[in-house]
């Protein structure tokens, strides 16, 4: 059976290392798999008012009803003063409310961290896991996803050049469809 999975990245940057770097992970899923890019640059930011006053911006419903067509989810991240760009953080926001309709609840999630560091965006890794722990998604533990040091595995065209930083991708998303399958 086909599962769909959105991939999230929380870098608007043309030509991002983050981007690049998810997308050709993601294109290591299964055949019967689908991956879904699920933009987030454009969404209003989050404002209770809005959800209790019942005007909620299209931006939102379009997201919204986007997010609960995915069976789970990649997020891709740099890493922004120790955390996740606002962005992704509105998103998360946004996805989760209003009370008791959050469309995260018991998604399967990978957490990638993408920086040209040697910290490998540790801190904004480790940030998003703890907001997916409120949000009641399941994440994959363990390979954990750091990629440090990204602009000596890039080309010039931001393909991945190093065989082993493609290796531990495709591996990483064999154990996460394996992962999905478990809980599904």
């Amino acid at each position: 059976m086909t599962k769909t999975v959105g991939l999230i990245v929380g870098s608007l940057r043309k030509n991002s290392f983050t981007r690049a770097v998810a997308e050709q992970m993601a294109a290591f899923l299964p055949e019967d798999y689908v991956v879904k890019d699920i933009e987030i640059g454009k969404l209003d930011l989050y404002n209770q008012d809005l959800d209790d006053e019942n005007r909620v911006p299209e931006s939102w419903q379009n997201f919204r009803a986007e997010m609960k067509t995915v069976d789970a989810v990649i997020f891709a991240t740099p890493e922004y003063n120790r955390s996740v760009p606002g962005v992704l953080k509105n998103a998360i926001d946004v996805g989760s409310r209003p009370y008791g309709e959050s469309i995260w609840d018991k998604k399967p999630a990978v957490v990638l961290s993408v920086s040209p560091g040697a910290i490998s965006g540790f801190g904004a890794n480790h940030h998003l896991r703890q907001s997916l722990v409120f949000l009641n998604m399941p994440a994959l533990q363990q390979p954990e996803l750091y990629i440090g040091n990204v602009t000596e595995l890039l080309d010039d065209n931001l393909k991945i050049k190093n065989e082993g930083t493609l290796k531990f991708l495709a591996d990483a998303m064999n154990t996460f469809a394996d992962f999905i399958e478990r809980l599904s």
